[in-house]
């Protein structure tokens, strides 16, 4: 009898070992590993880029009044910036490959606390002692929320880990939960453009969430192409895979696209703005559709899934006031004051500036008529009279036109 139900016992102890081996990838250590070699390309990868980014700004500030618009091409500097933003770039995009998804995008704080150091030191003007801590006591103590922020995303983040093979991340394009999440995405997005473009909504929230949509895709696909490029390089080829180009196809159209609404955003408002707002609404998107597609968070405890949740509002709140402190760029107006050179006269009583007019043309020299208000951007004409000859008596006009003959 025993002899008869061992193999039924055996068969009944098999699912709890499958089961056992499911988790196990929560637990191993090796999965730890890979969170920390992902975490800290991420960081290097950000940091470089802002290095790079400061770089090319500091050679554009110093060829600001150069007639030649290219010049900034022809310095170590600038080259070197780009040198560097390349590898920054390989650095964030190999990171993907190592940690989830949802442990590397709020990771781009780093780039944010870097960019604040180095601008503070570098770029500003020149700041005295008794004035720093008055000045930048918000970008301080914004770095330093983001550093808690970042230690608590990079301590409780998610530790699932997957093979980024051609079979599963079809399996992953075709479940219901990411066909919902982007059914919706989809609506959202409509909705959106349609706002932007068709009622002249250009509010900073609805540019940049159309941005945050479009990134959110494209960390997804990023994540897929760096993987199965590192399983390739392991020995699995997946580049026989179509998902593969697919894949590589979304990534580049929806960063194209992401950055052309960037750049759209940048022309209507200040860069501080845009780096606070676009980071606490990418992270989110990002993390969501990570959360959906590759099921970051299956299997982990709601102590981990809640001070991941906390680091992810801390590094909000220090990005926030790490932004808001800077400088708002002031708009150039062009103008000519006449009132403002010493010993020159107005030509009415009320006063006359020679400034250009902003509603036709940028040409200098329009005089405006402040006589009238309805017309304060009609030029101020001057009576012109013919001289007459022969005539006595008469006084001069205050100006005169000699008409000349040809003869003469």
């Amino acid at each position: 009898m025993e002899g008869g139900n061992s193999p039924n016992l055996q068969l009944q102890q098999l699912p709890l070992a499958t089961a056992a081996v499911s988790v196990q990838p929560h637990t191993d250590s090796f999965s730890y590993k890979e969170n920390l070699i992902g975490a800290l390309l991420a960081i290097f990868g950000h940091l470089v880029i802002s290095i790079a980014l400061n770089l090319q700004k500091y050679s554009h500030i110093r060829l600001a009044g150069s007639k030649d618009p290219r010049a900034y091409f022809k310095t170590k500097t600038w080259w070197c910036g780009l040198f560097l933003l390349v590898l920054g770039e390989l650095g964030v995009f190999s990171s993907y490959a190592f940690a989830p998804l949802s442990l590397i995008v709020p990771l781009s704080a780093v780039s944010v606390i870097a960019s604040a150091i180095i601008g503070i030191i570098f770029i500003k003007e020149k700041w005295k002692p008794k004035d720093f801590l008055r000045r930048y006591v918000l970008s301080f103590v914004g770095c330093g929320l983001a550093i808690v922020g970042t230690y608590l995303l990079i301590t409780f983040g998610p530790n699932s880990h997957e093979k980024m093979t051609g079979e599963n991340i079809t399996r992953h394009l075709v479940s219901w939960p990411f066909l919902l999440y982007m059914l919706v995405e989809i609506i959202i997005f409509c909705l959106l453009l349609y706002f932007y473009k068709e009622k002249n909504a250009n509010y900073i929230v609805v540019i940049l969430l159309l941005v945050a949509l479009l990134g959110s895709m494209t960390v997804v696909t990023v994540k897929a192409v760096a993987g199965m490029i590192v399983v390739s390089i392991q020995g699995n080829l997946q580049l026989d895979y179509p998902i593969f180009y697919i894949m590589l196809v979304c990534m580049i159209a929806t960063a194209i696209f992401q950055a052309t609404f960037l750049a759209q955003a940048s022309q209507l408002y200040d860069s501080s703005q845009i780096a606070s707002i676009g980071y606490i609404l990418s992270t989110t998107a990002a993390i969501t559709a990570g959360a959906t597609f590759y099921l970051d968070f299956t299997g982990e405890d709601v102590l981990h899934i809640c001070m991941f949740a906390l680091g992810c509002l801390i590094a909000f709140l220090g990005v926030f006031l790490i932004t808001r402190n800077r400088k708002k760029s002031v708009p150039f107006e062009p103008y000519i004051s006449m009132d403002a050179m010493p010993g020159m006269q107005n030509m009415h009583d009320k006063g006359i500036a020679v400034q250009p007019d902003l509603k036709t043309s940028f040409s200098y020299g329009a005089l405006e008529n402040n006589d009238n208000m309805p017309e304060i951007y009609t030029p101020a004409t001057l009576p012109i009279v013919q001289e007459q000859h022969g005539s006595k008596g008469v006084s001069a006009p205050p100006y005169r036109v000699l008409e000349h003959s040809k003869k003469e």
